[in-house]
């Protein structure tokens, strides 16, 4: 899908910094300032996709968060991040632990 190129940022953004932007699971006040931004711009490139933004909105969980970024960037860049994120520390073989995690079994 065509974005705007400031969405896909604020998502990953806020799915690689956890810590700064979730406490206990769900958006906290720097986070949502985040989101609200991306959200903005998402709904209004797209319309139809504001049920999923109002969802996250409303909830602010850390899955809802990552439902709306798998409709931006699409669910194999987010899982990416995501591993990525798990992967931190060790950043030489990231590439390849994210590639095997991610070979079809």
């Amino acid at each position: 899908m065509d974005w705007g190129p400031d969405i896909a940022p604020l998502l990953e953004k806020l799915l690689l910094h956890v810590d700064e932007y979730f406490s206990r699971g769900r958006l906290n006040t720097e986070g949502r300032k985040v989101f609200e931004e991306a959200a903005r711009m998402i709904v209004y490139e797209k319309p139809y996709y504001k049920p999923y933004v109002a969802r996250a909105r409303r909830s602010g969980s850390e899955e809802d968060v990552v439902r709306v970024a798998e409709l931006v960037m699409g669910a194999a860049r987010v899982r990416r991040i995501l591993l990525s994120r798990q992967l931190a520390p060790y950043r030489e073989p990231v590439d390849e632990l994210i590639e095997e995690a991610l070979a079809p079994l």
